[in-house]
Order: structure tokens, then sequence, then C-alpha cells
């Protein structure tokens, strides 16, 4: 078992790991493949399938508030806007319009390019909690607009898919699995394009302006961009996520334009490991399920038969949802990716490897 944790620190080990986990989870609606518990059947039904999918859509989507808070420093509570650009922009198109899914696309992310980039430019002229309240201040904004105007975005009710530009191998129950592929592959890709930021010059100036900004400035390198490329790059990879939320979800509801939406995104970052790309995809894809299965747990017969002291708190999902997070942030300061590089570097040190950095705790696990 040492020798397993102490080879995963080699990055072309770990390249061999993701690239076998990717094809494992490529197989899975080939398969059928029961966790009691965890998933509510057979890894092939469309039921099961669905809730993978939006397993991994979340973890998208916390990869891309990644860019924000975990790479660049940013605390952002308005990141759920350019989500629900995505899935209403995409979903107006195709209700109002005759264009083709792939054009239809094409229009929302360039769209959500140029509103990213303006809130962006706004929002970044102050930092930290200001920065926050900004945003906030847009989201907010945002939502009222949807749910204002429901003769475009269908209001409170949300707006439902229209299928007819949409590929026949995407529409109905039965292609589930082709969704799911869909979304696996996204994960892939925001995967990726958070890697290539986080490495590049403008990922190593956004990561030093996010430890000491001042020092940034004195060298005469200039955060402020580096940031609004954060922006904009987290503010497109949702967008792109929320499209192939409407289209597993066939709809699209106004909760995802709120600022309650992105608090959730933080709790996700946080149960992985702020600052970890697998800290993202992890939390993402753990929150889903443990939301999905508290929510069952909370309305069995189990909870029924508690004394009311017990059973109200604990028939609120929310509420053990929260208590979990609590107990994380207590416990498991570092996520769960950090009790995986203590293990890892526990285990180095017993089989005589040599020491590293002890401040490359996050490195380790990616």
């Amino acid at each position: 078992m040492n020798a397993v944790l102490v080879s995963m620190r080699r990055p072309g080990a770990r390249w061999l790991l993701s690239a076998l986990l990717v094809v494992g989870l490529a197989a899975l609606p080939l398969l059928n493949i029961v966790v009691p518990g965890v998933l509510p059947g057979p890894s092939y039904t469309p039921g099961t399938l669905q809730l993978l999918a939006l397993s991994l859509i979340f973890a998208a989507l916390a990869l891309s508030y990644h860019v924000l808070f975990g790479a660049a420093g940013l605390l952002s509570f308005g990141h759920a806007l350019y989500f629900a650009i995505g899935a209403y922009g995409l979903g107006i198109l195709l209700k109002r319009t005759e264009l083709p899914l792939l054009l239809a696309v094409a229009v929302v992310l360039a769209g959500t390019l140029v509103v990213a980039t303006v809130l962006g430019a706004i929002s970044l002229r102050v930092s930290g909690i200001s920065f926050a309240m900004v945003t906030l201040a847009f989201a907010q904004a945002g939502s009222v607009l949807i749910q204002r105007n429901s003769g475009i975005t269908g209001g409170e009710d949300g707006l439902s898919l229209s299928t007819q530009q949409l590929p026949d191998f995407f529409v109905g129950v039965l292609n589930t699995r082709n969704l799911y592929w869909l979304a696996l592959a996204l994960l892939v890709v925001v995967f990726l394009a958070v890697r290539w930021f986080e490495r590049s010059r403008a990922g190593h100036v956004a990561a030093a302006a996010r430890e000491n900004e001042l020092r940034v400035r004195v060298i005469g390198l200039r955060p402020f961009s580096v940031k609004l490329v954060a922006v904009v790059i987290a503010g497109v990879l949702a967008a792109a996520i929320g499209m192939v939320y409407l289209l597993l979800q066939s709809g699209v509801v106004p909760g995802v334009a709120s600022s309650n939406f992105t608090l959730t995104l933080l709790v996700i970052v946080v149960l992985g490991g702020v600052g970890s790309r697998w800290g993202a995809v992890i939390g993402g894809v753990v929150y889903t399920l443990l939301d999905q299965r508290l929510s069952a747990l909370a309305g069995s017969d189990a909870i029924a038969g508690l004394p009311a002291v017990l059973r109200v708190p604990l028939s609120e999902p929310l509420f053990l949802l929260g208590t979990l997070f609590i107990l994380v942030v207590l416990f498991l300061p570092g996520g769960i990716v950090g009790v995986a590089g203590r293990l890892t570097r526990r285990a180095g040190r017993t089989s005589g490897a040599t020491r590293e950095d002890p401040r490359d705790v996050i490195e380790e696990t990616e």
C-alpha cells in the first residue's frame, strides 16, 4: 500500500491513473454495477446515469469556481450568474430561434465572454469583501431579471428545453447515457483548461497576487489583468457547463442564478480541498451524491420514527449537509484531498522516499 501511495506522487503515474479513471467512468453505462446506499440503482439505468452525470457537471462547475477562489484568491458570490447565462441563454435561443445547436452554443459563449469581461472589469475595481459584495449584487440583479421576465425566461416556473433543434441522440430517457458521456467529456475539457491556466504565465501571476498582491505590483506586473482573465475563463467555463446542465435536466429554474447556488459551490470546494483541482472534482461528486442520498434518508421511515427533537432537524437535508460541512472544516481543514496528501507523505517517509517541501500539500494530490 505504501508503495502505491508513493508511486502516485510521480507525474507519469498520476496521468496514467487519471486516464484509467476516465476510461472506467466512460464504461459505467455499459456495466451493471450496484453500490447500495450510494447509487439509486444499477449503473446502466437512466436514473443512475442522470445522477452520475449531474455529479460530473457539479464537479466541472466546482473546477470553474476553483479558477476564481483557489487559483486567483477571488471570493465571488456571483459565479452562479454565468452558469445561469449559459443555461437560460441556450434555452431561449433554442426556443425562440431556429439556430442549430452548435451555432446557438457559440452565440451563448460569445455573449458570456462579453458579459464576464464587463462585469469582471467593474468588480475588480475593488478587492476583498467589497469584490464579493459587488459580485453578489450582480448575481441578485440577474436573478431578479430571470424571475420577473416570465415571457422570456419562464419566470418562477423556469424554462423548459425545446428539443426541435437537438440531435436525436440527446433526446429521450433512453439516450441518457449519451448525456452522461457528454458530461464526462465536458469535465475532462474543463479540467485540462483549468490546468492550462494554472500553469500559464497568467496563472502564475494570479497565484502570486493571491499570496501578496503588493509584491506583484512592485516588480512591475499587473494583477488586475490576470485577475480579469481568471474571471473571464471561469465565467465562460461556467456558461458551457450550464448549457450541458440544461440538456441533462431538460430545463432550468431560477434557483441556479441565486447567490445560494454560488455558496453551494464554495461548500463543494472547501469539502474537496481549497486550492486543488482534484479537490474540486471530488468535492463536486461527493456533494451531489450526498445531497441525493441524504434527501432520501431525510424522508425515510427510520427518521420518521425518531422523537420530534431528532426527527425535525434530521428530516432536513440541508441540516445534514451543514453539519457535515462543519465537521470537515473542524477536523479536515485540507478537505478530502488534504487527507490523501497526508497519507501520501506519511507513506513516503515510511518507505524512505525523499521528503518534499511540506508546503506542497496540494501539489502532491494532483
